[in-house]
């Protein structure tokens, strides 16, 4: 049997993401995908993403998907949105070593409020899935 090759880290079409805040810079890095709609991140989980048990850590999948779903937000509404609401379901763990994918999308956009949801996957496992809302910012003008 001949030996699979090594997956290509980031994933083909994923860009580093520099343009981000200190603490999500010190977190990192972080990758981007730019599709065409929501938004698509991910990152390579390091030994220091993990808890004590080995396992990616709790706060660094929640800090994850709420820069995913802040990033999806400010694409679709043109304007800065702050997170008003989190609510996460841990569904599975996630390891050193594990390419951590998050996609999210907006459901709805008002005036100054955005409804969103993500999911963060290895693979084809869901490890965490959250839904959100956001204060929308001041609007670009277009």
């Amino acid at each position: 049997m001949a030996d699979s090759p090594a997956p290509r880290f980031p994933p083909d079409g994923f860009i580093l993401s520099e343009n981000r805040g200190p603490y999500s810079l010190h977190n990192g890095p972080h990758y981007h995908h730019p599709s065409q709609e929501g938004a698509r991140h991910g990152f390579l989980a390091l030994p220091r993403h993990c808890n004590g048990l080995g396992i990616v850590h709790g706060g660094m999948l929640a800090t994850f998907l709420d820069g995913l779903l802040g990033h999806a937000v400010s694409r679709a509404a043109k304007a800065t949105g702050v997170t008003i609401h989190l609510s996460l379901d841990y569904l599975s763990m996630a390891r050193a070593g594990d390419w951590i994918e998050g996609e999210a999308r907006v459901n709805r956009l008002a005036r100054d409020v955005a409804f969103a949801e993500a999911r963060g996957f290895v693979g084809d496992r869901d490890v965490i899935r959250a839904t959100a809302v956001f204060k929308v910012l001041e609007r670009r003008r277009a």
